[in-house]
């Protein structure tokens, strides 16, 4: 392959041990164990994608064998075992994808062919890539043979699940842990690759690249190689471009969120939520995202303005800093919890955008809150404050008084004393909510929260709810709604994976069943049985008496 076709990150891979960036103990420590002959029989890398696992194996096989020795590993005119170990060619290397060869007959083959020696090299080394995929028997017939190989047979591992490998495999490999890339490192490291490609993109750019890349090396020159492509004209790559590329957005739009919800404008966070939403941001990412504000807003004044992790301009570092000041730690927790738990709900709830939306409303209308002691559930009890009702209108007169009779008269005032009553009407269980339903006329919320609510707690402004697939989709929003019209309260509608009690319904017939057994036990019911044997009991009233 032409290296101008290759991309960044087959075109810029390390030749030599002093071109890998961010392992640099791990590098030095083997480049000691080649230099004074002291070569475990296997070794073993593990880190997330994109940190130098496969690279550093390959760096392994060409410095055992390199006709010029690790001191002078060929980096430009390279020698045939190093040309031949850089296309993957090499006689002696063996590179195996253990994601599809992870049978013990695939092992034992490899095992068969490390009885013969090297062909051309001093060195014949296997190669394991995602060694954690091998089957548990593939794993116990390589045993033997890691504990004591012939003297020309190296393995190297790498893996990203290292909790998958038996801990009697790890035993006999010399383990390396690569950790992920330091921002500020990988931010010069593809700034000089930027140049070197001659592409015109802005530094901020260049940190959301960083930002997205999470210290992976190769997805950092991934996304430069997508912002390069798309740059035809020439034009700078500013960072608005860039936020367009990877649909990213700008973390200022989650802290003008947060400053809304705190001065409690409903009105404009739902329309910077919407701007977001209208970016195709999933949920799970905005929810993340809001957790990662959280923090800062709870540890800004512990952090510098030229932040390594590249999060925060001096402009958001700024605003996060004057808001912060009026903000106390438990409402911060209350808000953590929230977050978390509207997570949760994301897992049940069918349209994700709506419980983002309800989780907004309920962080704008919590006025005071207490945080009891933090349990397993991390509960968290919550006082609602009423709003206050808008000022009664004043009624109006009809332009022409009209004569009304004694009978429509006593019909209009007997409405209106059933409003007062109505609005009046104290909500202290679920039984009394079904009443309330039962006014309001709402009869479908009545049949649903008879059938198919089963009940986990009751409080006056909060409900929780067990899960039930037979709840209609908009039950929550639906009854949020008329519950704020009928008692001009906020009410708290959870849904929690606790069991809740039976559905009055349920309760009813189960009460029904349990009055009829026992009155089958009775003298009475025996006796008539006596008299006529082919009764049977239809139905119970219970009278005055």
């Amino acid at each position: 392959m032409d290296i101008k076709s290759k991309v960044l990150a087959l075109k810029y891979r390390p030749k030599i041990f002093s071109d890998l960036i961010g392992q640099e103990v791990v590098s030095q420590t083997i480049y000691n164990s080649i230099k004074h002959n002291k070569i475990p029989n296997a070794f073993l890398f593990t880190g997330i994608r994109g940190v130098g696992k496969t690279t550093i194996a390959r760096l392994i096989a060409k410095a055992l064998n390199c006709k010029n020795g690790i001191e002078k590993l060929c980096n430009q005119n390279l020698c045939e075992s190093c040309d031949s170990i850089s296309n993957s060619n090499h006689i002696d290397i063996l590179e195996m994808d253990a994601a599809s060869k992870t049978g013990v007959d695939d092992v034992r083959d490899l095992i068969e062919f490390s009885r013969y020696g090297p062909s051309s090299s001093k060195y014949k080394i296997f190669i394991i890539d995602e060694v954690h995929m091998l089957s548990k028997q593939a794993f116990n017939a390589l045993l033997k043979t890691l504990e004591e190989p012939p003297e020309y047979l190296k393995f190297i591992f790498a893996t990203t699940e290292l909790k998958k490998i038996p801990i009697t495999v790890l035993s006999r490999c010399q383990r390396f842990d690569l950790s992920r890339v330091r921002s500020e490192e990988l931010f010069v490291y593809i700034k000089k690759i930027c140049n070197f490609e001659k592409g015109n993109v802005s530094d901020e750019a260049l940190k959301l690249i960083v930002k997205i890349s999470e210290g992976s090396v190769r997805d950092s020159l991934s996304l430069l190689d997508r912002v390069l492509l798309s740059n035809d004209e020439g034009k700078r790559i500013e960072l608005s471009d860039a936020q367009k590329i990877f649909g990213y957005f700008d973390k200022s739009n989650l802290i003008k969120i947060f400053e809304y919800v705190l001065r409690g404008d409903q009105n404009k966070t739902f329309e910077v939520y919407k701007n977001i939403y209208n970016q195709g941001i999933e949920p799970k990412t905005f929810l993340n995202d809001f957790l990662e504000i959280l923090y800062y807003f709870k540890n800004i004044n512990s952090l510098k303005e030229n932040s390594k992790n590249f999060d925060l301009n001096d402009e958001e570092f700024e605003l996060i800093k004057k808001l912060s000041s009026n903000l106390d730690t438990q409402t911060l927790i209350l808000f953590w919890q929230f977050t978390i738990k509207t997570l949760e709900e994301l897992n049940i709830v069918v349209d994700q955008n709506i419980s983002v939306e309800m989780f907004l409303i309920r962080l704008i209308h919590i006025k005071s809150i207490k945080i009891g002691e933090y349990k397993d559930d991390s509960s968290v009890k919550i006082q609602t404050n009423k709003i206050k009702p808008e000022k009664e209108k004043q009624k109006k007169q009809d332009p022409v008084k009209q004569i009304k009779s004694v009978a429509q008269e006593k019909l209009l005032d007997n409405i209106e004393i059933d409003k007062i009553n109505a609005n009046n009407f104290e909500i202290k269980s679920i039984n009394d909510l079904i009443e309330l339903c039962n006014r309001k006329k709402e009869l479908k919320l009545k049949y649903e929260i008879e059938n198919n609510v089963n009940l986990v707690s009751f409080d006056y402004g909060r409900i929780e709810i067990s899960i039930n697939e037979k709840l209609e989709k908009d039950f929550i929003k639906n009854l949020s709604s008329k519950l704020l019209e009928w008692t001009n309260v906020r009410w708290m509608i959870t849904l929690s994976k606790k069991t809740g009690g039976k559905s009055k319904k349920e309760s009813e017939v189960e009460n029904k069943k349990k009055l009829f057994e026992e009155t089958k036990d009775t003298e009475s019911y025996k006796k008539i049985l006596q008299t006529f044997s082919d009764a049977e009991l239809i139905d119970i009233k219970k009278t005055d008496e």
